[in-house]
């Protein structure tokens, strides 16, 4: 019979020695596992001999628990007359006391992150806002987009403009996707599924991320028939969970492709998520903490050295294979899955022209720099897109190049495109849309772009995403900022990689 445990009782244990946490009313014993934990051992410490429900529930999908805990690590059940109240949070409620406003009345995307600053936890605003170091390729990646100048043209047709086109060959309403984005749940409860349901309204792909908080078969549950989905892959040192997941991809006919991130095989140093750590607020550093640390850190009961917490991005890139290469990668993926593979994280025109010489295999490449998340002052992506037009512009007749990273105007979709990009993806719009409205904010953030983008075209004088070219924009001041060296492309041949 399932014993009852008093909180009381169970938040004696709340040592490295002996670990239990309360999940969904049921008591865990995790102290074995605390080794393996791929967040670290810190982050389960903090709530040691607590209801850590509300932690765990935003960005852990279900079954996590099932996959990693034995059946005999669940102790019984918690009686819930003796959980201590929740703390009223004064300043949320306070932020949160008139509710966000009707999302018609917001007209662009820093208005809707702007609401959605006020409505999500300290935690989930700083891992979304978050990037490397001094925010530099941040910045830049929307910046670039100011640099790029639009050259109108008169006397056209333009009532009727199609924002239609292809990605892979896959019909979508739009030429925006939504890049892959982790823990959506953070942002509100119907997460990643949320995001695809406005998708759908407007026809637009979606990637998935890795590190969604929901199983890729919840996201496409209700899914159109036509509904067009990618799977992003982060290899994983124990390439079996890469190789399981992979095929339960495989089986889920509106994922069409798989995006192998390649842009950050470690993660950056992204202060703000650093601050707030995995909980959401500061921990003070004893001197035996500090001494440790000048030593050779924390070490857990058996003498291993224990995992530190980082915040939720360390967290989520415990695990993360970083000795991927061409010559070994690529054949291992190819026996895993048939689906086309898109690189994505590319930031030079090298990389570009290699991974040119892998189809069919690699029908695409995403040019990003990870939402500035990864390296600073890595290029944005335009600054790739130019150096591909300038080095290498073959590589745009053997793959389709997708973009990521800064895009917040219609005007900046259609800048890439007439750079050359097929695709043009949004990250951060989407998680902030989400934050400020639910699924309601998605689609009044993919609305808003929607309604740039064709409102652009049209001022142009083009009808059709086709169309658009560089004979539609001024990229003179971009052109004195990229790459001027040699081309580095005499010998790049697949076979001798």
């Amino acid at each position: 019979m399932s014993r009852v445990f008093d909180a009381a009782e169970v938040a004696k244990h709340n040592t490295p020695e002996s670990c239990w946490v309360i999940l969904y009313g049921k008591v865990y014993d995790v102290t074995n596992f605390l080794s393996s934990h791929p967040g670290g051992v810190k982050s389960i410490l903090r709530l040691a001999g607590k209801d850590a429900t509300e932690e765990y529930d935003p960005i852990h999908p279900p079954g996590t628990l099932e996959e990693n805990l034995k059946p005999e690590q669940c102790l019984g059940t918690v009686n819930p007359e003796s959980l201590p109240k929740p703390a009223a949070d004064a300043q949320k409620s306070e932020e949160k006391s008139e509710g966000p406003p009707p999302m018609e009345t917001l007209l662009n995307l820093n208005e809707i992150e702007q609401v959605a600053t006020k409505q999500v936890s300290r935690k989930c605003w700083a891992y979304y806002y978050s990037a490397s170091d001094d925010l530099i390729s941040k910045r830049l990646n929307n910046e670039v987009y100011r640099s790029i100048l639009l050259r109108p043209r008169i006397f056209i047709d333009v009532s009727k403009c199609d924002l239609s086109t292809t990605l892979l060959g896959h019909k979508v309403g739009l030429p925006i996707y939504v890049s892959p984005a982790a823990m959506a749940r953070l942002a509100h409860p119907s997460g990643e599924a949320g995001i695809a349901e406005a998708c759908r309204s407007f026809g637009a792909a979606q990637v998935i991320s890795n590190n969604a908080s929901m199983t890729p078969e919840q996201i496409v549950k209700n899914a159109a028939p036509d509904q067009v989905f990618g799977w992003q892959l982060y290899v994983q040192v124990d390439r079996q969970k890469s190789e399981n997941m992979l095929a339960r991809i495989n089986k889920l006919p509106n994922i069409k492709f798989v995006v192998l991130t390649l842009d950050a095989p470690v993660p950056g140093k992204r202060e703000d998520d650093l601050r707030s750590d995995s909980t959401g607020a500061k921990l003070p550093v004893t001197s035996a903490e500090s001494k440790k640390d000048r030593n050779d850190g924390e070490r857990m009961p058996d003498g291993t050295p224990a995992l530190k917490s980082g915040g939720v991005g360390v967290q989520l890139f415990a695990g993360t294979e970083s000795r991927l290469t061409w010559k070994d990668t690529l054949p291992w993926l190819a026996k895993h899955t048939k689906l086309p593979i898109i690189l994505k994280g590319l930031q030079t025109h090298e990389d570009a022209y290699i991974a040119s010489q892998f189809t069919p295999q690699i029908k695409g490449i995403i040019l990003s720099n990870h939402g500035g998340r990864a390296l600073d002052t890595a290029p944005p992506a335009v600054h790739t897109l130019l150096e591909i037009r300038k080095y290498c512009p073959e590589v745009f007749d053997k793959l389709e190049v997708w973009v990521d990273g800064g895009v917040r105007r219609g005007t900046d979709v259609v800048k890439a495109l007439c750079l050359g990009a097929r695709g043009v993806g949004i990250g951060r719009p989407a998680l902030w849309g989400l934050g400020a409205g639910g699924v309601d904010g998605v689609k009044r953030t993919l609305q808003i772009l929607a309604e740039e983008t064709r409102t652009c075209m049209q001022l142009l004088g083009v009808g059709k995403v086709e169309d658009l070219g560089p004979q539609h924009i001024n990229t003179r001041i971009v052109e004195q900022q990229i790459y001027d060296g040699p081309s580095n492309l005499t010998g790049f041949r697949a076979a001798k990689l």
